[in-house]
Formats: structure tokens, C-alpha cells, sequence
């Protein structure tokens, strides 16, 4: 059964190059395609399509106010198309907030080394997402959930409804408690909808942890947001994420959720300092690794031209890194995203001792890069992304 594809643009010539791209994959069949956000609302409660691809700017009706009231009437999973360009990444951002999915760059020349490697991706892309369409139309109607918006929060909020289990740790942790109440108030934080069941208890290992490095790709601005804001304003370890995104995108991601959390965050640069507290976002396009020892580890941003290395920035080589330098000090974890990308950083790191959790495939945007740490039996722990905070607080021991 193939896989029903509503095609959104302004322009007549781009929705056109969609659709073929698109219909060109057996799987794939593009059903219809609207030139403003008011008719793809209107086209996607008739139709109910599995997957909508959505420009931002458009007449009548922009693409992030049509994502919002999708997934207010018929939540269904969303892949915009953005441009490089720093309004480019608010927007897109922006889009995220109101509960899409995933992005790709519009000029695919941008992210493929030619053109049927673009194609390949995009049809990858659709095909990943529309995998969420069941459990994101299980869930709890909008309507029902309090109307206090979480930025890059809704599919948070849906997964969370469809997941339904709670994270019981051994310790009470009220200084986290005091923080989520916080930022509930703030609308960073939705409360929960559904009583929790299947408890999973988490009971502190005893190991000393130096950092905590989190890698991630295709929903994980979302899965990053939930974690980093559910930790308390005095974190004692320092964090290192590698997200995959467009160089244009990181620091303005990284803003976004210095603005949100407690602890601080910054797009990484050059000779950082690594500190307590601080959370450093690869920025886009580079590498990031650590070198040093102690409290002088410092962070280097490095140009990678080697053609065999998929990811700028990739989460084996911060990984690896770090195993070298921390040895069994760290504690990393693999949220959603395409591919394996992780899972070679994760085996150094486990070689040396240190700690590595995955999210589970349950409230994975899309379950490529945990599973195959998964599969590769390197995964200490498989987690729910709303329960990865009060974890990671446990598990070193702070509160």
C-alpha cells in the first residue's frame, strides 16, 4: 500500500518537481497538491493524506500558521521545505513549534552531491515520517490539551499521550520537580495526559560521570528541547550535542533553546572551554571534538573534506573523541534519526566503559540511529524521550 503524499507550494513549477520526485518511488503516490496553506487544510481533511510536504512562505495562508492548524484538526506528519538562510532557520524552527516533523533544504543541490542522491533523500524523508502517521492520529485531539503552547513541543506532546509510561526513579529529585513546575508555567513543559503505566524505574549505577553527549537527527530539535529543558538550572556536567542540521540552522537553534532552558546553551565554537552547566551544539557543516584533559578540555571545530563521512557534524566522530579523552566518564545516549550515525562513537565508548542509552522506538520520529545501537547491543538503557531528564539527573547522582 503506498504511501499518500499531499504536495503544498506557491510555486506551480516546484510542486511539479515534487510530485514527479516523488511518484518516481513505487512506494510513494502524491494524491494531491495545494498552492497555500488554506488549501491544504482544506485538502488534507478531505483527503487525509499520510504525509504533506509544506513550503513556508505562501499566499493566503503561510505554511506554519496551515502546520498549526493541521495539527490542531487532523494531526498528520508534516515535511517542510526550508532555504538556507538565517529567516530561513527561525522559520523553519518556527514550523517545528507547530508540530512538524522534519525539514530538507529546498535547493536539494544543498544537501546532495548530485541529483539522484537528492532524490534518493527526499523520498527517504517522506517515506521515514510517514511511518509517525498512526501514532500521531491515536493520539489525544488537540482540542482536549491545554492550549499553553511548548516551543517545538506538539509531536512532544502527541508521543507522550501515545506512550503513556512513567520514568520512577530511585530518588526524588525536588529541585527537578521545582524546575519543571517552572517551566510548565513558561509553556516549556506540557503536563501529562494520560495515566502513566508500565513504570520503568531507574536506580542510580554509582559511576562518575565527567560529560553527558547526546546525538541525534531527523525530530531531534524536539527530542532535544524535552531534554535540556527538564534539566535544573544548576546541572553539574557539561553536555555535548551533535545534531545533523544545515550550517545556517545551528546557531539559531542553539539560541532558541538557550532561551527555553535553565542551563545555558551555545552553537560550539573553537577553544571553548568546556564547562559545567553548558550545553555546546556542533555547529552545522563541521566537526566537533574535544581535546585536553580535566577542566582545561577544550573543544575543536575542524573542516571535514573526506568524502566517506556522511555527517557534518557526525556523532561518531564527537563520539569517539570523547572516548579517547573521557574514557568511562561519559554518559551518551542516541535519540531519533536516519541511519547509524553513532553507533561506531558508541562502541568506542562502550570499549571503554562508559554508559549508553537509546530512545525507544516508541517515541522516535524515526527509529534508524537507537535501533542500530540497539542492534548492536550497546544500548545499557532504551528510554521514552520525556523520561531521558529525570534520568540523566538519577543516574549522576544530582538532587
Amino acid at each position: 500500500m503506498s504511501v499518500k503524499v499531499l504536495v503544498v507550494d506557491d510555486s506551480s513549477f516546484f510542486r511539479r518537481r515534487v510530485t514527479e520526485i516523488l511518484d518516481a518511488e513505487p512506494s510513494l503516490e502524491v494524491i494531491a497538491a495545494a498552492k497555500n496553506g488554506r488549501e491544504a487544510i482544506d485538502m488534507t481533511l478531505q483527503l487525509k493524506p499520510d504525509v504533506i510536504t509544506m513550503d513556508v512562505e505562501m499566499p493566503v495562508l503561510d505554511g506554519i500558521s496551515a502546520v498549526r492548524e493541521i495539527m490542531r484538526l487532523l494531526p498528520t506528519p508534516i515535511l517542510m521545505f526550508s532555504s538556507l538562510t538565517h529567516d530561513g532557520a527561525k522559520a523553519t524552527l518556527d514550523a517545528l513549534d507547530a508540530g512538524a516533523l522534519d525539514f530538507i533544504p529546498k535547493k536539494f543541490e544543498d544537501i546532495a552531491r548530485n541529483r539522484d542522491e537528492a532524490i534518493e533523500l527526499l523520498q527517504q524523508r517522506v517515506k521515514a515520517i510517514a511511518r509517525r502517521r498512526f501514532l500521531m492520529r491515536r493520539t489525544t485531539p488537540s482540542s482536549s490539551i491545554p492550549s499553553t503552547r511548548s516551543p517545538l513541543g506538539s509531536e512532544t506532546r502527541d508521543l507522550r499521550t501515545s506512550t503513556g509510561r512513567a520514568l520512577h526513579s530511585s530518588t526524588e529529585n525536588t529541585s527537578v520537580g521545582s524546575a519543571n513546575s517552572s517551566l510548565r508555567a513558561r509553556g516549556g513543559i506540557k503536563p501529562e495526559s494520560t495515566p502513566p503505566s508500565k513504570p520503568i524505574a531507574i536506580r542510580r549505577s554509582g559511576k562518575n560521570y565527567r560529560l553527558v553527549a547526546i546525538g541525534t537527527s531527523t525530530g531531534g530539535p524536539v527530542a532535544l528541547q524535552t531534554i535540556l529543558t527538564s534539566l535544573p538550572a544548576n546541572f553539574p556536567l557539561p553536555i555535548l550535542l551533535v545534531q545533523h542540521m544545515p550550517s545556517t540552522f545551528t546557531a539559531a537553534f542553539a539560541s532558541r533553546l538557550d532561551s527555553l532552558c535553565q542551563i545555558s546553551v551555545k552553537e560550539a565554537a573553537d577553544g571553548d572551554v568546556i564547562k559545567p552547566g553548558w550545553a555546546y551544539l556542533a555547529p552545522g557543516g563541521k566537526q566537533m571534538l574535544v581535546d585536553g584533559h580535566g577542566s582545561q578540555a577544550k573543544i575543536r571545530i575542524i573542516e571535514s573534506d573526506d568524502p566517506k563521512i556522511n555527517y557534518k557534524p557526525s556523532v561518531d566522530i564527537t563520539f569517539a573523541s570523547l572516548a579517547k579523552v573521557y574514557q568511562d566518564k561519559v554518559l551518551a545516549m542516541v535519540l531519533t534519526g536516519m541511519g547509524a550515525d553513532g553507533r561506531e562513537g558508541s562502541r568506542m565508548l562502550n570499549k571503554y566503559g562508559s554508559t549508553i542509552w537509546a530512545q525507544d522506538e516508541q517515541t522516535c520520529v524515526v527509529y534508524g540511529m537507537p535501533q542500530a545501537i540497539a542492534k548492536a547491543g550497546l544500548a545499557q538503557l532504551q528510554l521514552p524521550i520525556d523520561r531521558f531528564g529525570q534520568a540523566i539527573v538519577t543516574e549522576i547522582g544530582h538532587g
